[in-house]
């Protein structure tokens, strides 16, 4: 089992900063709980700090607070179906966030009430302390009549991604196999790459080239999700084919080339469209998502996971234009990164809305809408070239490495645009729009599992 605690940037930086503060201080941040399988992720939407008026006693190593001070967020906690988080910190750069007995003693007053008012049946703590430009922290999750265990990891989805181990947790010194890598950037990144849990939607030439990619850096937790079989065009740019896979699953075929590079692979699959509810689902339980899905209506669905679950997304395209003799005219990609405080794929305009809405309707429904002129044609082959769809493949994992590593510019881009006929890579940044579900005024972030399932209507199962 293992919890995860995710936070958007701005309640990362927000907690950063207390732990810099030379008193201890203390607040309750309100998540969600998601649970997939044995596996809990809290994702936190709020923190409601103790106002100043609610200390007696304050002090670098000890404080004291009155019931004021935390018993307003318990009602904001079962307003929003929340679970309460008593969070405090451990100053210093040599601070331990581990739970003192009289930590252990506040626990024991006051976890009954967090479990009663806030109506979760739970009580969570987190202590932090300072590390350089991030955190160290533990933490714990106590459902009622239930036993205590430990919060595991912390996920930051910010303008960088960090991926915090609880305080007890040992690390391991990397694989010789990865020495290269640890040269490049370190054990601590290394580590943290064989720690990720990611998905991959579409396993054809980009989504297989990611993969190809990130096994061989040392993720070693993998999703892979397509609905399609490979067929005899695939096998010129799907990683791991030959021509006798032709017929086969793709992603079946790409798991056993992934566990041929890496035996102790731990990579799960399913076959199915994003676009259906069950099997969009499954990406409930992921740390980050490459989506290399050629669909409108697919690329909506993992846009709005990034909102609803905090989960990043890394959307990838490739366009390949061509005159009517059939002469290359353009080479395009775009690497367009999807985390709380950017702007979707929507707002970006990112997304042919007419073609989404065609896409998810039945087959059925889609050739009537086509004859009546309601809905665009759909179905077209498009032109690939393997060396283009691995060139924008290994732009997107440098997006990854970037918000791992911080090699790159501080105020990142969130999109990147290669135009390989012309040798040009531009970049941009853009914000959600105001009142779009992605504004964070709009309250969705971290909503979870919340009806309807990402905020939309699903037409099939």
């Amino acid at each position: 089992m293992t919890i995860t605690l995710i936070l958007p940037g701005p309640l990362a930086d927000e907690i950063i900063a207390a732990t810099r503060n030379p008193l201890e201080c203390a607040g309750v941040l309100l998540a969600r709980r998601v649970d997939i399988g044995p596996d809990v992720r809290l994702l936190v939407r709020t923190m409601h700090w103790v106002p100043q008026t609610a200390y007696n006693e304050q002090s670098p190593h000890h404080m004291l607070i009155r019931s004021e001070g935390y018993v307003g967020a318990l009602g904001a906690a079962e307003a929003d179906g929340a679970v309460p988080i008593w969070f405090h910190t451990h100053p210093g750069e040599v601070g331990v966030p581990l739970p003192s007995e009289h930590d252990r003693q506040v626990d024991h007053d006051i976890r009954d009430l967090f479990q009663l008012r806030s109506g979760s049946g739970m009580y969570a703590t987190l202590i932090a302390s300072p590390r350089g430009e991030s955190l160290v922290f533990s933490g714990e999750l106590t459902p009622e009549g239930g036993s205590t265990l430990p919060i595991d990891r912390i996920w930051i989805v910010s303008d960088r991604w960090r991926l915090i181990q609880n305080f007890g947790y040992n690390l391991s010194a990397p694989d010789a196999i990865f020495d290269r890598n640890v040269l490049a950037f370190g054990p601590n990144i290394q580590s943290v790459l064989g720690e990720l849990h990611v998905a991959i939607v579409g396993a054809g030439g980009t989504g297989s080239a990611i993969a190809e990619q990130l096994v061989r850096l040392g993720v070693r937790h993998f999703l892979l999700l397509d609905n399609d079989v490979l067929s005899s065009s695939n096998v010129t740019r799907v990683y791991g084919s030959t021509p006798s896979h032709v017929g086969l699953s793709k992603i079946e075929v790409l798991r056993a080339h992934l566990m041929r590079i890496a035996p102790d692979l731990d990579c799960s699959t399913v076959q199915g469209m994003v676009t259906v509810k069950s099997v969009a689902g499954t990406l409930r339980g992921v740390d980050l998502v490459f989506g290399c899905t050629d669909d409108n209506a697919g690329r909506l669905v993992l846009s709005r996971l990034t909102t609803y679950f905090l989960t990043p997304v890394i959307d990838v395209g490739v366009l390949l234009s061509s005159d009517g003799s059939g002469t290359l005219t353009g080479i395009d990609g775009r690497i367009t990164t999807l985390a709380p405080g950017a702007g979707c794929l929507v707002c970006r305009n990112r997304v042919d809305m007419a073609r989404a809405a065609a896409e998810m309707q039945t087959p059925e429904e889609r050739q009537r809408l086509a004859d009546e002129g309601y809905a665009p044609a759909l179905g077209q082959v498009e032109p690939a070239v393997v060396a283009f769809t691995t060139a924008v493949a290994a732009a997107a994992v440098n997006e990854l490495l970037d918000r791992l590593i911080g090699y790159g510019p501080p105020d990142r881009p969130t999109e990147t645009l290669l135009r390989l006929h012309e040798r040009e890579i531009s970049t941009n940044r853009a914000f959600p729009r105001d009142g779009h579900y992605c504004d964070p005024v709009q309250g969705k972030w971290g909503t979870g599992d919340e009806e309807p399932f990402l905020g939309q209507l699903w037409g099939r199962e």
